[in-house]
């Protein structure tokens, strides 16, 4: 591996933004439940929570649409300017749910709040993923990127660990009532202060060499559009491709364990909480492990071993997971599962960037990889309930491993981008190693 130095302020900085991001995702999900009577009338409580999650659904379908506004707005603009921008909707999204008022003061205008929040929350994270995946890899040196964009997943993780934490607290200092009534702004007012804070740090950071690079030598007019992306098909179908497996995964072993071990294992959901978190927390600690190894054996490797445990063992797992009785037994099978999806998450971001030139690379990560996480990763939880509802749970787990198993021929067929060229100067550094330049 390279002795080069990890440069922590541009980590910090590049990959912060997705702790805020990430818990703003997750206490709207989890704060749901108290604010839902806020914003609509009184009556069935079932349908006040199906419209809140009609609301946060919107968020999924925004995605899209924000991974091409933002990744065109980062190959033509810069990736430091793309990085200010996210955050600055992350402020606002927070913000607009903190303020926004009830139904019984202006009616129905306070869902209307919440709808312009989602759509800009969603518009943000569309962004967010690419442009930080993008920075994090350019701002590297060869030799270090795997375990620099590593901490991507660190802070995506951080903030679910963060919201799930503060739910815990609130949960715990402050009575149903007042939750109810005023104690669920407060995890939007954090998080608006939160994204205030990273907007100041991201403001401080120096742009990439290899945008500058770019900035110097091709024209605006062709960085970061549709028809640049379009020379790149292969390699956008290829994000698709290769994440369709690793979202799939991801989502199961994160956002519907929890409520997979409290409905079909039937532990107490403090228990399931509590797994949750722990398991949460360790896989956290492993990204950085894994990115490291990825620097000295390349990324198939660890994509590939993804590929084959998760396709062949999803459903023993998600078995075995819904049978168990207690903490420990169910903290082990989730930790195995986290272990194996480890080997997507860790490189994930870093594999993609690696894929395309600098003129159009924050577009090629953003708009493939957000169509392929609407697609299959924001449908998983909608999935694994209809299978459950059809009285056919076991269906899903199948369904995990097919995804995998499709993501794993395009593991097996595809280069290797570790020693790849981003910019000229590495390309001048490497010799004769391939450059995405």
């Amino acid at each position: 591996m390279s002795k080069a130095r990890v440069p922590w302020k541009a980590v910090v900085g590049g990959s912060v933004g997705n702790l805020v991001e990430w818990y703003d995702w997750f206490v709207y999900s989890s704060f749901a439940v108290y604010f839902a009577a806020s914003f609509f009338p009184e009556g069935d409580d079932t349908a006040k929570l199906l419209n809140t999650a009609a609301i946060f659904a919107v968020g999924f379908f925004m995605r899209p649409l924000g991974g091409w506004l933002l990744g065109r707005y980062a190959d033509r603009k810069g990736r430091k300017a793309a990085l200010t921008l996210t955050v600055t909707l992350m402020s606002a999204s927070a913000l607009l749910i903190a303020i926004a008022p009830t139904y019984e003061t202006v009616g129905y205008f306070g869902a209307l709040v919440l709808v312009v929040a989602r759509l800009l929350q969603g518009l943000s994270v569309g962004g967010e993923y690419a442009a930080s995946a993008t920075y994090l890899t350019e701002a590297t040196p060869r030799g270090r990127r795997g375990f620099a964009s590593s901490f991507q997943y660190v802070s995506m993780t951080a903030g679910q660990l963060v919201g799930l934490g503060l739910q815990i607290i609130l949960q715990n200092t402050m009575s149903k009532e007042a939750l109810d009534s005023y104690g669920w702004r407060i995890p939007f007012v954090i998080g608006a202060l939160g994204a205030a804070v990273v907007f100041y740090l991201r403001r401080n950071l120096l742009e990439t060499e290899a945008y500058d690079e770019e900035e110097r030598e091709v024209k605006s007019e062709s960085r970061g559009t549709i028809r640049e992306l379009l020379g790149h098909r292969k390699e956008a179908l290829l994000v698709i491709a290769l994440t369709m497996g690793g979202t799939v995964a991801y989502y199961t072993y994160t956002t519907y364990l929890t409520k997979y071990l409290s409905n079909t294992a039937g532990l107490p959901k403090e228990t399931a909480t509590l797994v949750s978190f722990c398991a949460l927390f360790l896989f956290m600690c492993l990204q950085p492990l894994a990115g490291a190894l990825s620097d000295r054996i390349g990324r198939r490797p660890l994509l590939i071993t993804f590929g084959i445990g998760s396709m062949l063992g999803t459903v023993p797992l998600m078995t075995a997971l819904g049978g168990v009785s207690g903490f420990g037994g169910a903290l082990v099978l989730s930790l195995t599962g986290l272990l194996i999806i480890t080997g997507y998450t860790s490189i994930n971001a870093v594999v993609k960037a690696e894929l395309f030139p600098t003129n159009v690379r924050a577009l090629g990560v953003a708009l493939p990889y957000a169509i392929a996480n609407a697609l299959f990763g924001g449908t998983a939880e909608y999935v694994a309930l209809w299978f459950k509802n059809a009285g056919i749970e076991s269906g899903f787990f199948w369904y995990v491993s097919g995804c995998a198993a499709v993501s794993l021929v395009v593991y097996l067929v595809m280069r290797e981008t570790r020693d790849a060229a981003l910019s000229r100067a590495e390309q001048v550094t490497a010799g004769s190693l391939p450059a995405r330049v």
